[in-house]
């Protein structure tokens, strides 16, 4: 479990008027369980009404996610982080990950704004914020948790309020965000947030390696490949990408084949054979193997269980 990051004298507290202010506005642009993508690209609002009894497996994009209510757990490799209306969240590059909604009910659900992260944006406004360049990084962890600050609060509210005419969040939408990237730039973890941008650093390396995964995880991977695409040695390579995904290469791409079988599986009723075929698999009996080591049943009984759970929410 990491620790809680370093507390500030503006840090929000969780019956503030404006986490109150930024409930109502999350709830009112996300009427139902969902995420909805609101009129500024990149900016999402995400509503749980009911905490999960399984870990939901996914792909998190890389984003700052900023809690109104409710509270989550997202497990990364085996390192597990926690976040809420006191601690913001944010993810360097895209990863595979198991997630839990913690605390959320109908009366009071989970409620998150969720701004995804441009490398060229951040980039050019850590030219901003260190023109003197950039301290050393001694971390290079791919995901970071901060103590929610009053004034990125106060900036998200702000950045809310503007969706409901159309050429004020066109024209001013992406000046708050830009106000929230800065805040974040010049918080605790600034300096480890900064990597996303910056073609020298080993985030930036691993988010090109990690886009090649995503964009081709069926095909046959060489770790030599990825790591002359990151433009690092092998070991370099290796050492920086375990460190930022808490993953090896091998089990990014394990990672990514598996959610996907189970997703084909779900949707038009493929079956395991079929869709482990589809994902990159030669051997059906390694899949289910590997299937039920990373879901915790084969797949047969996993999809089963699942269609169960679908259907007795419906009801």
């Amino acid at each position: 479990m990491k620790p809680a990051a370093h507390r500030t004298e503006a840090a929000a507290g969780s019956g503030s008027p404006e986490l109150k202010r930024l409930a109502d506005l999350l709830k009112a642009y996300a009427p139902h369980d969902g995420s909805f993508e609101l009129r500024v690209p990149g900016v999402n609002a995400i509503r749980r009404s009911k905490t999960y009894a399984q870990l939901v497996h996914g792909v998190q994009q890389s984003a700052v996610c900023i809690v109104a209510q409710g509270a989550k757990s997202v497990m990364v490799g085996r390192e597990v982080y926690e976040y809420d209306p006191s601690r913001m969240i944010v993810f360097s590059v895209d990863m595979p990950v198991a997630s839990q909604v913690t605390r959320a009910s109908i009366a009071d659900p989970f409620l998150c704004l969720r701004l995804d992260l441009d490398p060229q944006r951040v980039a050019n406004l850590v030219l901003k914020v260190f023109p003197q360049g950039l301290p050393a990084a001694h971390e290079r962890g791919g995901v970071y948790v901060a103590q929610a600050d009053a004034n990125i609060i106060n900036a998200a509210v702000r950045l809310m309020g503007l969706m409901a005419q159309s050429s004020d969040a066109e024209l001013l939408a992406p000046l708050v965000v830009d106000e929230i990237l800065i805040r974040l730039l010049r918080s605790p973890i600034g300096i480890r947030m900064a990597q996303i941008g910056l073609a020298e650093s080993g985030v930036w390396g691993v988010a090109k390696a990690v886009a090649w995964l995503r964009a081709n995880f069926s095909q046959p991977m060489k770790v030599g490949d990825l790591a002359r695409l990151a433009n690092m040695s092998a070991s370099t390579f290796h050492q920086h990408f375990r460190s930022v995904t808490a993953m090896s290469p091998l089990q990014y791409q394990k990672a990514l084949r598996l959610q996907e079988a189970r997703r084909l599986m779900l949707s038009p009723m493929m079956d395991a054979s079929t869709a482990s075929r589809q994902v990159g698999y030669v051997s059906p009996s390694q899949f289910s193997r590997e299937y039920g080591r990373f879901f915790g049943d084969p797949p047969t009984k996993d999809i089963a269980r699942l269609h169960e759970h679908v259907g007795a929410t419906a009801e």
